[in-house]
């Protein structure tokens, strides 16, 4: 019985594994509960999601990346392994190759990290690839080819720009600018606003439910529930898109920044090809209501919404699997 190779999107928000010939076989939150006193780990993914912000003071229920990168390395290490046993992809003899995404910008060191933590979790050989790369082959773009690709991929922790031919990366950007920050956001605009403490689930619910980022795109309403900051006691107050929209206009604009510098910095041959093909939105940022037409406002090229943007670098892994013989050795270092 021999290993199967595993790619892995270990995002800050999810990971998603991809196991060759079987395809998407996990998608969980990165989320691990752990009990301060012992230091044992209690819960893994979306069971320790549930406990977000709901735990006694011994029970501690964190999120072991931030940003894209490993925040703390023992925690990723067991949700690693915890995920992979999980799977039971390892031989009897043999163990799998892993293929891992990071952001483009990331240091030797966070990338040393995340090879240990891969490599102890139970891999034989660790390939590390970039994630705008391997999300824009997931999305079914063609960058092998002599001609110019975009893709804009809004995870939880990082946005990653990026601008492909001949297979590899001609420009790009890696901001912290993501899904998180935008939970974050709403968070604060409540509290100054009304004076109601929110927690970060109720957070990310509105920004699913009704936010939008371009303006007058979506009028809808949420009711929500919080701690009055004045008398202590709960409260239930209306929230709509317009007022969402207003908390995440800075926000989001660093991402367009991000995507004109990029274009600014894109030989020209490459733009005129981009201004055809259009960019691509991948990452469950690409999920956020009006991302797509503010973007094509501001950039002045078509823009697309990937078919399964939360799932594209987790697709893309899984055919960069089938090729892994031919990836380059560089990602052994």
């Amino acid at each position: 019985m021999f290993a199967r190779d595993i790619g892995i999107d270990l995002g800050t928000a999810n990971v998603l594994i991809h196991v060759k010939g079987k395809g998407i076989v996990l998608n969980e939150p990165s989320v691990v509960a752990l009990d301060t006193n012992t230091g044992k780990v209690l819960a893994v993914g979306e069971e320790a999601r549930k406990m977000v912000g709901r735990t006694p003071g011994n029970i501690v229920a964190m999120r072991p990346l931030k940003d894209g990168v490993i925040a703390d390395f023992e925690v990723t290490e067991a949700m690693l392994k915890h995920f992979i046993k999980k799977l039971n992809v390892k031989g009897f003899l043999s163990k799998p190759r892993i293929l891992i995404c990071c952001p483009t910008n990331i240091t030797s060191v966070e990338q040393k990290a995340i090879r240990e933590a891969a490599e102890k979790s139970g891999g034989k050989k660790v390939y590390l690839e970039e994630e705008p790369k391997v999300a824009a082959i997931g999305a079914g773009m063609d960058i092998f080819q002599p001609s110019g690709n975009m893709v804009v991929d809004i995870g939880g922790g990082t946005t990653d720009v990026a601008v492909l031919s001949m297979g590899d990366i001609v420009t790009a950007s890696s901001i912290k600018m993501a899904g998180d920050k935008f939970d974050a956001e709403i968070l604060q605009y409540i509290k100054k606003k009304y004076k109601l403490l929110i927690g970060e689930r109720t957070a990310e619910n509105i920004k699913i439910e009704i936010a939008t980022v371009f303006p007058g795109s979506r009028n809808e309403e949420i009711d929500i529930r919080g701690r009055d900051m004045v008398s202590g006691l709960p409260q239930t107050i209306t929230v709509k898109s317009a007022e969402i929209e207003e908390a995440l206009r800075e926000s989001v604009q660093v991402i367009v920044q991000a995507a004109k510098s990029v274009l600014e910095r894109t030989p020209p041959e490459l733009s005129a090809d981009i201004i055809d093909r259009g960019v691509i939105l991948t990452g469950g940022g690409a999920l956020l209501h009006g991302m797509d037409q503010l973007l094509a406002d501001e950039l002045k090229v078509p823009v697309l919404v990937a078919e399964q943007p939360m799932d594209c670098v987790a697709i893309g892994t899984g055919i960069m699997l089938d090729h892994i013989d031919r990836l380059p050795r560089k990602s052994l270092a």
